[in-house]
């Protein structure tokens, strides 16, 4: 691995660990076996660096979650896909941890990958659920929006309630509801 890739690659891990503020470029250049001068060549310092983690650790969430939205089966079957994917849930999610930190938040040029990947999870979100009302599968007249809202919310909620009750059951819990509510939301017959 190229010595950017290893610096970027220890600044996901560091960033999902301690935060923006807990990451420094000594703890960087040691977790990714570069000197300074290394990192100074490719860098032009941390902010630089964390834009570069960020943004591929949002690019990495979108590919994994686009793998099984937009894989094989019927609306509800990829938005429970997605849910039910193998997670390290007490981890929690590399994104939303970083929404979570008030450095990160209260700098545009770091909060722009975010945004941008929630929002387009949001959109092929919305997108699938209106699939599923065209094709008869929802309620007719469901609105993909708040639903696809839901699904975010809920896997990032998840997250929290399981890493504040130390147990990935917390997250089941609400994975499993709101599947049990979109199949709900089927058509009445």
């Amino acid at each position: 691995m190229s010595t950017p890739n290893r610096l970027i690659e220890a600044t996901q891990e560091l960033l999902w660990e301690r935060g923006y503020v807990g990451t420094s470029p000594k703890a960087i250049q040691q977790r990714a076996g570069a000197g300074q001068g290394s990192m100074y060549h490719h860098f032009s310092g941390k902010p630089e660096l964390a834009l570069a983690a960020i943004t591929r650790t949002s690019e990495e969430m979108r590919r994994t979650a686009g793998r099984l939205l937009d894989g094989p089966g019927s609306a509800y079957e990829r938005i429970a896909a997605y849910l039910l994917r193998e997670r390290d849930v007490l981890r929690g999610c590399p994104v939303g941890r970083l929404t979570m930190d008030p450095d990160v938040i209260a700098d545009d040029e770091l909060r722009a990958p975010l945004d941008d990947t929630l929002d387009w999870l949001h959109g092929r979100i919305a997108a699938i659920v209106q699939e599923g009302v065209d094709g008869g599968e929802f309620t007719p007249g469901t609105d993909p929006g708040p639903v696809a809202a839901a699904v975010v919310a809920t896997v990032q909620g998840g997250y929290v309630l399981a890493r504040a009750s130390g147990s990935p059951a917390a997250f089941d819990r609400a994975v499993e509801g709101l599947l049990t509510l979109l199949a709900a939301r089927g058509p009445q017959i």
